[in-house]
């Protein structure tokens, strides 16, 4: 009987032994390595985003045309006022490249006079919903 007993324990001693190390098992710790660049293009969308909403303001539009053509035009753009934000949006053939984004009608005038020596084909709009 002692013997059965002896077996008994060391057999559940086994199991249990071999449970806690199965159970142990599945508690995996990952670790996400993420390119410094994805952070920097959220950043970036998030910009473009908060530009877009707010659909009240007014923009000026320095360049429509090919994509390639609109990328350039929107970096030299950047280059030369810093302080201006700009994107690119999409209407159907073309791409235009619109900055600014002005409350009124006044400092949207006063930025379209600096701008237009460097673009002089720069315009006004207001962007509809």
């Amino acid at each position: 009987m002692k013997k059965l007993q002896k077996h008994n324990l060391l057999f559940f001693l086994i199991l249990s032994t071999i449970f806690f190390v199965k159970t142990n098992a599945q508690e995996i710790k990952t670790t996400v390595n993420q390119d410094p660049k994805f952070e920097q293009i959220l950043k970036e969308k998030r910009k473009i985003n908060v530009g877009l909403a707010s659909n009240e303001a007014y923009k000026i539009q320095i360049f429509y045309g090919n994509s390639d053509d609109s990328k350039k035009k929107l970096q030299e753009f950047k280059k030369e006022f810093k302080e201006i934000d700009g994107t690119i949006v999409y209407t159907n053939p073309n791409y235009k490249v619109w900055v600014g984004n002005f409350e009124t009608r006044i400092e949207v005038e006063k930025a379209l006079l600096e701008i237009k020596k460097k673009y002089p084909t720069a315009l006004i709009i207001k962007p509809s919903k």
